[in-house]
C-alpha cells in the first residue's frame, strides 16, 4: 500500500512564514514521492515559496531543502517528484514556506494551500514478454514490410 502524506492539509490558510509537522517516511518501500502543491486561493501582489526538508532524527532538518517548488503567485497545481533513494538517512520530511507581500493594499499575505506527497509504487522487476514482443498479427491488407 502506497504511503500518502499530508505535508500541509488542504485548505490551510497561510498568512505568515511557517512549517508543517514532521512526517515519518521510514516505512516507504520506494522512497520516491509524487508531491502535489495546490494553491486554491490567493490575493494579488504576493508570493509563496514552499519547500520540503528532510531529517534523520525528526528534529534537525539541516540548512538545505530536499525539494523546492517554483515560486507561486497565482492559483493552480504544481507537481514535483521527491526521490530519496540515495538519501537513506532521511527518516522524516516536512514542508516549510515563506510568504511575501508588496504593494499598497492589505499588508498581510494570504494563500490557501495544500501539499500532499504520495509514494510512487515500485516498478515490476520483469516486464511480460507480450509487452516487449512486436505485433506479429498479419491481418489481410496489412504488412509490416516497407513498400507493401
Amino acid at each position: 500500500m502506497a504511503i500518502e502524506l499530508e505535508l500541509v492539509p488542504a485548505g490551510t490558510v497561510v498568512a505568515a512564514n511557517g512549517e508543517g509537522k514532521a512526517l515519518d517516511i521510514s516505512r516507504s518501500a520506494t522512497r520516491t514521492f509524487l508531491c502535489r502543491l495546490e494553491v486554491t486561493d490567493t490575493i494579488e501582489q504576493q508570493s509563496l515559496d514552499i519547500s520540503i526538508w528532510g531529517s534523520a532524527d525528526g528534529q534537525d532538518f539541516g540548512k538545505m531543502p530536499l525539494l523546492k517548488f517554483p515560486q507561486r503567485f497565482y492559483r493552480g497545481t504544481t507537481r514535483m517528484l521527491l526521490d530519496l533513494t540515495l538519501r537513506p538517512e532521511i527518516q522524516s520530511i516536512r514542508a516549510q514556506w515563506e510568504v511575501n507581500r508588496w504593494g499598497r493594499v492589505a499588508p498581510t499575505p494570504r494563500f490557501v494551500i495544500g501539499l500532499r506527497a504520495v509514494e510512487v509504487p515500485p516498478m515490476p522487476r520483469q516486464v511480460p514478454v507480450e509487452i516487449l514482443a512486436p505485433n506479429t498479427d498479419q491481418t489481410p491488407g496489412h504488412s509490416s514490410e516497407k513498400g507493401s
